[in-house]
């Protein structure tokens, strides 16, 4: 692709789609997306708005997804009016969503049956990740793809690691899903601990991050735990479903991961306190609740 524009069809401007686009639009690049009541009216002014997914994958040599669960991944591409329908031959389908690694492989399928490329991409590094253009990604496809999407990655990433085949890139992400659900619940363990035996859980964080407990999860969401900032950055209910799939999967690979199966169900404790939609964070609500310490509200 060189410096040269590429057409992109972008479809999910949400909280990390929105940052990621306009990084991509401030590269030179050109910009197709669908039709939304939601569409926001920054992109109305410098996209192309055309009425279907299956519309903007025409128009598009590139196309990326950045949609919520595998269902909507699986309409978006599939669906009677969806991207599969549109694609022309040597078009390369970038999903940047988190979603099923075997439902990816067969998306993969279904998009190089059509003579084009696939890429499983997905990010970390939340929304301050995607508006700083530090987003870590996790790329499963070929070789080839890759080399194509490189110069797209490294306009919204930093850390791009091509980990290997359609879905390696899922699998990837669903790992690192359980290590940062692991941390947030033991930040927020270690931090209710020291709130109530009557230490000023704000300095033990200053404190922990000089040593070995030190962590991006003690360091970002220790400092919301501490403030009792929850508004989403990613949300409680989105994690649930990228723990599920990890459960899922592993059921199936006959692997017990008790801690991941724990932390669930702290998460599930926060949607039964109707927090679903707060960040992921927030998992602290649920602890204190366990420890009688109700009174610590958002």
């Amino acid at each position: 692709m060189g410096e040269s524009v590429v057409k992109i069809g972008f479809i999910g401007l949400g909280i990390m789609g929105r940052p990621m686009a306009r990084h991509l639009l401030d590269a030179g690049h050109s910009l197709a997306v669908p039709e939304r009541g939601s569409l926001p009216a920054e992109f109305r002014a410098v996209a192309q708005v055309l009425p279907t997914p299956r519309a903007v994958a025409e128009q598009s040599e590139v196309v990326i997804l950045m949609l919520p669960d595998t269902p909507d991944v699986e309409g978006v591409l599939l669906g009677a009016d969806g991207v599969l329908a549109g694609l022309r031959k040597g078009t390369l389908v970038i999903d940047m969503s988190s979603i099923s690694p075997t439902a990816t492989q067969g998306f993969a399928r279904q998009v190089e049956a059509a003579g084009c490329e696939w890429l499983d991409a997905p990010v970390s590094g939340g929304e301050v990740g995607a508006k700083a253009a530090s987003l870590t990604i996790m790329v499963g496809g070929s070789e080839a793809a890759f080399a194509r999407g490189l110069p797209l990655f490294q306009l919204m990433g930093k850390n791009i690691t091509h980990v290997g085949e359609a879905g390696a890139g899922q699998t990837c992400k669903v790992a690192n899903q359980m290590i940062v659900a692991a941390n947030i619940q033991a930040v927020a363990e270690a931090l209710t601990f020291a709130r109530k035996a009557g230490a000023d859980p704000g300095r033990v964080r200053q404190a922990l991050l000089g040593g070995f407990a030190a962590s991006r999860v003690l360091e970002v969401h220790g400092q919301r735990m501490v403030d009792r900032t929850f508004q989403p950055g990613f949300r409680i209910r989105l994690h649930q479903k990228d723990l599920k799939l990890a459960l899922t999967a592993a059921q199936e690979m006959a692997l017990p991961l008790p801690g991941t199966a724990v932390t669930q169900q702290l998460f599930s404790a926060c949607a039964a306190q109707g927090n679903a939609e707060l960040d992921h964070s927030a998992l602290v609500t649920a602890i204190e609740a366990l420890g009688g310490m109700e009174s610590e509200k958002t």
